[in-house]
């Protein structure tokens, strides 16, 4: 009877209201949502094998890798102290996360300056411009490397963290990002800034900023990833090695003990991944909800 009177509630609460449910096979491999789920394992498998091959590297001399040895090998401490204290990894990581932080920093605020002077000030020329930020989106930094090493050179920037920083202050991807976020939102919210008394930075930092978090969330994580992967312009900029960032440190790291060793430098570029893995698990919120920006508007 308790059988029958669970199935008969199941089926009333299923039919309820003319709709049709399946209420049975809620698990994560029944129904018929199963195939999605095996292949997001699937899929997460394949994403996860590179790291965890790497892991499994870092732990081995090179004899056991060419042995394609499948456990944990004798060689991490030694891998750790080589990359660690003899190759000075842990200043190279500083370094970029001193150039990361101040160049994530200076393009968030010149970015809500600038799509804040795009949507609510009048002013000549103002399309013409945006166009040219647009302009300089199509242009990558190889293209104005030459100059910028020249201009970077006549300041007398050269091995300083002034000249590994000012030339990426601003950011037309951020300028155009907080422009279309800022014109989406009501207008009446300038309007009443204005008729409060509000100057324009008062209204940026209590009315836009406010409504601007996953925008400001998105743009830092995507450029705490673009400058922490920098190589080629602080290999020209950068003659110290002692000033020198993580990405020109990983590359000296190929000539450990005379030749390749895959150890150190597997392991080296697993500590290399953790300040940009932190950073996107602060900001994941934000930087997923950036993605949407437009959908609650």
């Amino acid at each position: 009877m308790a059988v029958r009177s669970r199935s008969r509630m199941r089926a009333s609460v299923a039919n309820a209201g003319g709709l049709s449910l399946n209420v049975q096979g809620t698990g994560w491999f029944r129904g018929r949502n199963w195939p999605f789920h095996v292949g997001l394992w699937l899929a997460m498998i394949v994403i996860l094998f590179p790291m965890a091959y790497a892991a499994l590297v870092a732990t081995q001399t090179n004899a056991e890798v060419f042995r394609f040895q499948l456990t944990p090998g004798t060689g991490l401490s030694t891998h750790f102290d080589q990359v660690w204290n003899d190759r000075n990894l842990g200043r190279f990581m500083w370094n970029s996360t001193v150039q990361a932080v101040l160049v994530t920093a200076a393009k968030t605020v010149l970015s809500l300056l600038a799509g804040l002077a795009f949507v609510y000030f009048r002013f000549r020329g103002k399309w013409i411009v945006f166009f040219f930020v647009l302009i300089t989106l199509m242009m990558p930094t190889e293209v104005m490397i030459l100059a910028l090493f020249r201009f970077v050179s006549d300041l007398g920037w050269k091995d300083s963290m002034a000249g590994l920083v000012v030339p990426f202050a601003a950011s037309a991807t951020g300028a155009f990002l907080f422009r279309q976020h800022f014109a989406n939102l009501p207008r009446d919210l300038a309007e009443a800034s204005q008729i409060d008394g509000a100057s324009p930075l008062q209204f940026l930092f209590r009315i836009l900023i406010p409504l601007s978090w996953n925008a400001i969330g998105a743009l830092a994580v995507i450029q705490f990833v673009f400058v922490w992967n920098m190589y080629l312009w602080p290999v020209l900029i950068i003659s110290d090695q002692e000033q020198q960032v993580i990405q020109v440190g990983l590359q000296g790291l190929q000539g450990i003990d005379t030749g390749l060793t895959f150890g150190p430098l597997m392991l080296a570029a697993l500590l290399a991944s953790i300040p940009p893995t932190l950073v996107f698990i602060a900001l994941q919120k934000p930087f997923m909800s950036g993605f949407a920006l437009g959908a609650d508007k």
